[in-house]
């Protein structure tokens, strides 16, 4: 009987999926945001009616989910893609997560809280959230310049807060010394890059010499299946790994989109029982511990995404229609922020309730109007360049 119990919410959750889909297409509400705020009604903070043994399988869910969005992701990491838009997609990128702790670290020092602290959560505040992100640009059905950069920039954007949250991690704990922190980092970004290459290169070979349907189908997930386990075999950076792989089938396979192609056919299964779950097991009752920092802590970084957007845009020599609207598009949040707040409250557990209190309120307020601003923002840009 649990077993069939089981069977039958994966049935309901995955035709609750393709109701949000099609309610989704008739209002232009992201899907995601729809999923997420349907998890929240049946999870824990509302009828609760999601059984235990189908919550258990997040974890499981969300690195299938994850490893096929950063596999896609990297994948816009062409040459062509680079070439045309890679400077947008680097001074967008860095002058985003550079106005973010500038910004969210002077704001919350401000208002009385440690520098150490400050600087901490505003590290944190630079992740975004690659699935929501994806999936949006997927729904919108948008293909322009500006979409092409945002995947850019959202393929490398977490590699830049790993290497954020490391350095600040040291700079607010230096009797551990540089060396222990940035290793594990080193190790962390470096072997995932290495690991993608590895799995990447013969991938990309294989990708192309088979017919597509179900032989191909079945290269693609062997391939993310294989980036997944080997990168929480070493662990290493799962998203990073992912991105590598993609961006050297991307670059270097005969018929690269073949394989990508594929993995867009099969994820949406998976991304509908992880939003759901994600939108059940969200703390919103973490809202009620923010007081005035932690509604500040939520201004600062909308303030600093927008600043840093229109900065990086600027220099990154984009249309002058499109400089407003990278911050607003690079407002969601997720699970890469929640796992960045766990690692700081173990290194410093003084400050760990506040840590996570701010980052999964923050989390919950950015995965549920992210979406929806992001879809705005790409409709936006898409009227004013109809050419494009």
């Amino acid at each position: 009987m649990e077993f069939a119990g089981f069977l039958v919410t994966l049935g309901v959750l995955f035709l609750a999926g393709l109701a949000a889909d099609q309610l989704g297409r008739a209002t232009r509400l992201p899907r995601v945001t729809l999923l997420l705020l349907l998890g929240v009604s049946i999870g824990d903070a509302g009828l609760n009616v999601i059984p235990d043994d189908v919550a258990q399988w997040f974890d499981e869910v969300s690195i299938v989910a994850l490893t096929m969005v950063a596999f896609l992701l990297g994948g816009s990491l062409t040459r062509k893609n680079l070439i045309r838009h890679g400077l947008a997609i680097f001074t967008i990128s860095i002058a985003i997560v550079l106005a973010t702790l500038v910004i969210v670290t002077t704001g919350l020092s401000l208002l009385g809280l440690a520098s150490g602290l400050a600087l901490l959560l505003a590290s944190i505040a630079t992740a975004t959230a690659p699935a929501a992100m994806a999936d949006v640009i997927h729904q919108s059905g948008v293909k322009n310049d500006f979409t092409d950069t945002l995947k850019g920039i959202v393929a490398i954007d977490d590699a830049w807060g790993l290497i954020v949250f490391s350095v600040a991690l040291v700079l607010v704990d230096q009797a551990n010394g540089w060396s222990s922190v940035l290793s594990g980092a080193a190790w962390d970004l470096g072997g995932a890059i290495v690991l993608g290459c590895v799995l990447g290169a013969p991938s990309a070979y294989l990708t192309g010499r088979l017919k597509p349907g179900e032989p191909l189908q079945a290269e693609a997930i062997g391939i993310v299946f294989l980036a997944a386990g080997f990168a929480l075999w070493l662990e290493v950076s799962l998203l990073v790994t992912a991105m590598t792989t993609g961006a050297v089938i991307g670059n270097f396979a005969r018929h690269h989109d073949r394989a990508f192609h594929e993995i867009e056919h099969i994820q949406w299964p998976f991304m509908i029982v992880f939003f759901l779950l994600a939108g059940a097991l969200l703390e919103v009752d973490a809202l009620k511990l923010l007081g005035w920092a932690g509604v500040a802590f939520i201004l600062l970084r909308i303030f600093s995404r927008l600043i840093g957007g229109v900065i990086g845009a600027r220099l990154g020599g984009v249309p002058h229609q499109e400089v407003p609207w990278y911050g607003p598009a690079l407002l969601p949040q997720a699970g890469v922020a929640i796992g960045m707040a766990l690692v700081a409250g173990e290194r410093f557990p003084e400050w760990a309730s506040t840590i996570m209190a701010f980052t999964i309120a923050s989390t919950v307020v950015f995965e549920i109007i992210g979406p929806p601003v992001t879809l705005a923002a790409i409709l936006k840009v898409s009227k004013q360049s109809p050419k494009q």
